[in-house]
């Protein structure tokens, strides 16, 4: 199998290669069975996106990730959820309690190549588009009024890769079309941008970082009423497992990514 993928687009082999390497460990943490089978099929080498401290970070980020997202479909069974840059990710199988709606967004290229590994699914919609315009959002809007649910919008992976001019127009694209919602976003610390070159991972692409900040606050000026909930670095799921994992955390403790939650 050949992928046609953009320069940022690419970053999604990095999950994918690694979610299918810790689904095959003994006592794998997550398990992923798509993700081995996307891995098994690709004509390309994965190795260069599973490093280690990139590993103990994806899988950090999908353990608390999955928890958060599991928490908010208790809450609300029949809730709409928005993966925002999908990529391969294939959480909607973890989640999923049987009446959720689902919707994987992506541009162009990604949803092409994603429809060549994911069969249709029911409650389960994928499309094709710029998040930073409201071309997206009709669909998910229709599915919002069917339900009268809330909707939870998901930015992993995804942030980083725009600058703060551009994270300020998506914000106000989910303002401008959803009266209510929830927005959990990976934010990533400043000191990445400016040390990207050392990422274990991502240097193997050609993406670049475009933005960090040192809080989840930040995002607040970027859009009139967006309200900052909370947030919690990748560092408290990685410390828990190995001893390089904990002493990054310990020493570096605001370096890592964090889950910000948002509300309007």
């Amino acid at each position: 199998m050949t992928l046609q993928l953009g320069d940022v687009e690419t970053t999604a082999l990095i999950p994918v290669a690694i979610r299918a390497s810790e689904t095959l460990r003994k006592n794998a943490r997550i398990h992923d069975d798509i993700a081995v089978q996307i891995i098994r099929q690709l004509e390309t080498d994965t190795a260069p996106f599973d490093k280690f401290f990139s590993h103990e970070g994806v899988i950090s980020r999908t353990i608390m990730l999955d928890r958060m997202l599991n928490t908010f479909i208790k809450e609300h069974p029949d809730a709409v959820i928005v993966n925002l840059g999908a990529g391969f990710d294939d959480r909607f199988s973890r989640v999923d309690n049987g009446t959720i709606s689902w919707f994987d967004i992506d541009l162009p290229d990604s949803i092409a190549a994603r429809k060549k590994v994911f069969s249709a699914r029911d409650r389960v919609t994928m499309i094709a588009g710029n998040i930073l315009t409201d071309e997206w959002t009709a669909q998910v809007k229709a599915e919002v009024l069917r339900k009268n649910a809330p909707v939870l919008f998901l930015a992993e992976g995804l942030f980083m890769y725009f600058s703060l001019e551009e994270i300020g127009s998506f914000l106000t694209v989910l303002k401008t079309n959803f009266a209510s919602g929830t927005l959990i976003a990976e934010m990533n610390n400043p000191l990445m941008v400016k040390n990207q070159k050392l990422h274990d991972t991502v240097k193997a692409t050609n993406a670049v970082f475009r933005s960090g900040t040192k809080s989840g606050k930040e995002l607040c000026a970027l859009c009139n009423g967006i309200r900052f909930v909370g947030e919690h670095s990748l560092n408290e799921e990685m410390k828990k497992y190995s001893f390089c994992g904990w002493l990054f955390g310990t020493i570096f403790p605001k370096i890592n990514d964090r889950l910000a939650t948002f509300l309007w």
